[in-house]
């Protein structure tokens, strides 16, 4: 599926894609379930999430931290009219070029939730950044700066980032993984 650029391409992709990971989670036996992800002797598996991640738990949880921000985002700027007032995308102590450490602070932050709870938690936030979008009108999303909080992309490509393209690497992890199990 192609990148959505509208907010009906948008909603149906974020949707579809969600339902997918899902349904591939609950078709997974509890050997794929309980097996911790090993990735280590698949050389072109070199970025940092394939040794990070350690089981769908850490998956779901990660998808579920990144709603979060997605979700805090507008909310965090709605009063703001003007570039250099904007509160960023990610934390103030992280930029584009050091969000593996937030992704690892998110790792350890979640050591101790379990799959159920995870599972819980992303499906609310799914839901959430669902509604968030449904909330928008699709210039509010897809037009580039149309919020000057937004810099020079559309609110629209954080959505997606965060939502069915973000999936999509989790159902690729997970596929690797079930793969691996066999």
């Amino acid at each position: 599926m192609p990148r959505p650029k509208t907010k009906d391409d948008l909603l149906t992709a974020a949707k579809e894609n969600y339902d997918k990971l899902i349904k591939l989670i609950d078709g997974m036996s509890e050997k794929e379930l309980n097996t911790p992800f090993d990735f280590s002797g698949e050389p072109s598996k070199k970025e940092a999430h394939w040794s990070r991640d350690r089981n769908v738990r850490d998956v779901l949880i990660h998808l579920y931290e990144w709603h979060q921000l997605m979700l805090k985002f507008p909310k965090n700027n709605k009063d703001i009219t003007d570039k250099k007032s904007a509160i960023a995308f990610l934390p103030s102590e992280y930029s584009w070029k050091t969000y593996g450490a937030m992704n690892v602070m998110f790792w350890n932050n979640h050591q101790k939730t379990s799959l159920e709870e995870a599972r819980k938690l992303l499906d609310k936030s799914h839901a959430d950044v669902i509604n968030l979008i449904e909330s928008y009108s699709n210039e509010e999303l897809f037009i580039p700066k149309y919020f000057a909080w937004t810099g020079n992309a559309a609110l629209g490509d954080y959505c997606v980032s965060t939502t069915s393209s973000h999936y999509d690497w989790a159902m690729k992890k997970i596929k690797a993984h079930i793969k691996n199990c066999k």
